[in-house]
């Protein structure tokens, strides 16, 4: 995200524009016409820049850390210089802006489900809160902890940033560094032993089955018959093996040959549903929520 210039070009053109009106504010010389002009270009400017950071998967826990101490300067500026209205902007804005910070970065950050890949625990339409100090502190997205690092475990719904594209993932980890993972007429072995699975039901060449790994169960689903062409992969050190729970339609550490996920790349833990829509619903169209709510999804906890 720092990499990219336009990121960059944003970011100094909403630092220039705030450092422009603290100077005529100093002055008494700001105007609602200089003002909201100001306004504007900084609106645009950080439009752009928050743009920059979903096209390249950054946090925005980076720009909310920044956005508090621009606003803690402005209220410092205010105190010093006793401007009433730099203080009471500055700390009219610092406090909340801080909080949020705090609060996304460090606690939970919701994430909408995006495909099937992980039915039928989770569907399309299900917004989820990440625990995001399941594996440690770190402000960006990807990167080391900077306190309180753990490692993730068999069996968790993991949110991470493939090593491959820019856009957030949600599987299930099944290998830890150094595991020998196989997968063979669609049963998992770990280490040469296969992850215990149970019949739940069957129908229509579909397949759900209750399968036990880490501390808990949850259940999986499979298309077709059991043949499948064996696969076996090595997790190589400080990665990880992730699969989706809708076994036949993932993109997960199996495609392209195996890829792995590298610990840094972990955001955290999928905790449980706060919100749940039909996935032809949009967020947006809150007339149709009504009828359209998936009530018995909220407040279920992810297995």
């Amino acid at each position: 995200m720092f990499g990219d210039p336009i990121f960059i070009l944003s970011l100094l053109a909403v630092f220039g524009l705030i450092g422009i009106w603290i100077y005529q504010v100093l002055q008494d010389a700001i105007t609602d016409q200089s003002q909201q002009t100001i306004y504007i270009a900084g609106l645009t400017a950080s439009l752009i820049g928050i743009y920059r950071i979903f096209v390249n998967a950054g946090d925005l826990g980076s720009v909310l850390l920044i956005g508090s101490f621009i606003c803690l300067i402005i209220l410092m500026i205010g105190i010093l210089s006793k401007n009433t209205l730099l203080k009471t902007t500055g700390r009219g804005w610092f406090v909340p802006v801080f909080l949020i910070f705090v609060l996304r970065t460090f606690i939970y950050e919701p994430y909408q489900i995006p495909s099937g890949s992980m039915i039928p625990g989770l569907k399309v339409g299900d917004f989820i809160l990440v625990n995001k100090h399941s594996y440690g502190l770190k402000i960006n997205r990807i990167g080391d902890p900077f306190a309180f690092s753990e490692d993730p475990e068999y069996g968790d719904v993991v949110v991470f940033i493939p090593p491959h594209v820019n856009v957030p993932y949600i599987k299930r980890l099944i290998g830890k560094p150094g595991d020998t993972v196989g997968y063979l007429n669609k049963k998992i072995y770990v280490n040469g032993e296969a992850i215990p699975q149970e019949l739940v039901s069957t129908a229509n060449d579909e397949t759900f089955l209750k399968e036990t790994l880490g501390n808990s169960d949850r259940i999986i689903r499979i298309i077709g018959g059991s043949a499948s062409y064996p696969e076996e992969f090595i997790v190589p050190a400080n990665h990880y093996f992730v699969m989706g729970d809708n076994r036949d339609n993932s993109l997960d550490s199996r495609a392209n040959g195996g890829w792995f996920v590298p610990l840094e790349n972990f955001v955290g833990k999928g905790n449980f549903i706060f919100f749940s829509i039909s996935g032809d619903t949009r967020f947006w169209e809150f007339w149709r929520w009504p009828s359209n709510i998936r009530y018995s999804r909220i407040f279920t906890k992810i297995n």
